[in-house]
Parts: structure tokens; C-alpha cells; sequence
């Protein structure tokens, strides 16, 4: 009746193997789909059939790893807390004794981008601040500045092909390192206040930058040339003005002696 050689090889396996595979192979559906592809009993293990027969394992179709999402530095807002008062409400009294859901509304976990860099604003100002009313100092520009091009840092690592933020936030660091050069030459201990509270790190420019064309190498050359040439003339005219010295002050001593 069975005309296969695999599944006469099944069916004169011991009880102990059958018991081991699985339910679905047993079925009907199973030896149906053997019996389609007899490829999968054939090879050197199938040959015999009183020998060992190996079952077919089933195609397992594996997931795809899921992809690593990059994560970027840290941002500057990540250190307000969600429970905090908006900037506006913080000085109510009012507030602070409302419900839980107007303390929601009042507080920074709905509160916009704008309001949260504002407050964070006022929060590097009153690090450097010189005193209470200070709004317009060196200090002060530089913590607004620094809040701003944080900002700008974090909006790019998102969108690195946003060129317009991008000139901003260039406009922005050189207006601080000319701040920054200032006041290190005016008041060196506000210098070191300010980049330690605010985590700068800050680098000196360089003295001189020039790019080293051909046209310049050679402009360079010749007035080195120049200036040696000149510099020779000059030492000739001084030997030959010293030389000339000494002959009158020779003359005129042995006129001197002669009218004696």
C-alpha cells in the first residue's frame, strides 16, 4: 500500500522515537507533505531502512534583529524636572498650593521647548551673574550665548543638513570667543568663573593663519630677499659713516695738536 521507502522507514522507528517528535509531524498533514518531497529522505542515512532514518528538521524563519537606536549626547533641559513650576508661576503663591491637575498645566511636563530654554537660560544667568539686577554684563551675554548654541548643537544632531541654524550657531560661538578673549584680558578671575560654571573649555586662536599659495610662498621669498638686501645697504652706510667719524675725529685731533 505504501509504496515510499521513507515512510515505511517511519513506521518501523521504536515507540521512543515517535514519542519524541512533535504532533504536528505525526499528522496527516505531514506525512501528506513527505510524501510530495521525498528530496528530504533521500541521502546516505535514508538508504537502509532497518538502519537509523533522520527526521527533517522544520525551517525556522528567525526575526530580524532590532536595529540599535543612536543615542545622542545628553541634552541641556534633561536636568529640569517635570515636577518644576514654569518660570512665570514660580514666584505665585497661588500656585504652589493648587490641585494636581492645575499644578500640571502650571509645571514643565507641558510646558513648550521655548519655556523650558528660557528657564534654563535664567538658570546659567543666575550662575554668573554679579548681582541680582545684572542683565547686561560680559557674564551674562556669555551664559545666553552658551544656552543658545547648545540648542543649536542638539537641533543638529537631529537635522544635520539645517544650514540656516547652522551659520546661526557659528555666528554665535565666534561672538562668544570674542567676548570671551575680553574679558580674559580685563578681569582674568570673572574669565575662570564663567568657564568653569558654565563647562566651557576654552581654546586659544591661533596667532597667525594664512593659506600657503604658490603666489604667496614666492611674494614671501622676495620680500625676504628684499629686506636682507636693504638690511646689507644699511650696515655698509653705518661702517662707512663710523669709518668717516673716525677719520674727522683724527683730523681734527692732529689739527688740534698742530696749533698747540
Amino acid at each position: 500500500m505504501f509504496t515510499n521507502t521513507g515512510l515505511r522507514a517511519v513506521l518501523k522507528l521504536p515507540a521512543a522515537v515517535l514519542r519524541e517528535s512533535s504532533a504536528a509531524l505525526c499528522s496527516a498533514a505531514s506525512v501528506k507533505l513527505w510524501t510530495n518531497r521525498p528530496s528530504l529522505l533521500s541521502g546516505p542515512k535514508a538508504r537502509s531502512v532497518t538502519g537509523s532514518f533522520a527526521v527533517p528538521q522544520p525551517v525556522r524563519q528567525y526575526a530580524r534583529a532590532p536595529k540599535i537606536k543612536k543615542t545622542g549626547p545628553e541634552s541641556q533641559l534633561s536636568d529640569l524636572p517635570p515636577t518644576m513650576l514654569k518660570m512665570d508661576y514660580a514666584a505665585v503663591p497661588l500656585a504652589q498650593t493648587t490641585d494636581d491637575i492645575v499644578r500640571r498645566l502650571l509645571s514643565l511636563e507641558l510646558a513648550s521647548h521655548t519655556e523650558k530654554l528660557q528657564l534654563k537660560k535664567e538658570q546659567l544667568i543666575a550662575k554668573v551673574q554679579r548681582d541680582e539686577n545684572d542683565r547686561s554684563s560680559e557674564e551674562v551675554k556669555v551664559a545666553i550665548l552658551t544656552a543658545r548654541i547648545r540648542n543649536y548643537q542638539e537641533h543638529l544632531q537631529k537635522h544635520h543638513k539645517d544650514k540656516a541654524n547652522k551659520r546661526r550657531m557659528l555666528m554665535a560661538i565666534d561672538q562668544r570667543k570674542k567676548l570671551l578673549k575680553h574679558l580674559r584680558l580685563i578681569r582674568y578671575d570673572a574669565f575662570e568663573k564663567v568657564c568653569e560654571q558654565l563647562g566651557i573649555a576654552y581654546t586659544f586662536p591661533p596667532e597667525y593663519y594664512r593659506r600657503a599659495t604658490r603666489r604667496w610662498l614666492a611674494k614671501k621669498e622676495f620680500c625676504i630677499k628684499v629686506f636682507k638686501a636693504v638690511q646689507k645697504q644699511k650696515a655698509e652706510q653705518r661702517l662707512k659713516m663710523k669709518n668717516l667719524g673716525s677719520t674727522e675725529s683724527k683730523a681734527a685731533e692732529t689739527n688740534a695738536a698742530e696749533i698747540q
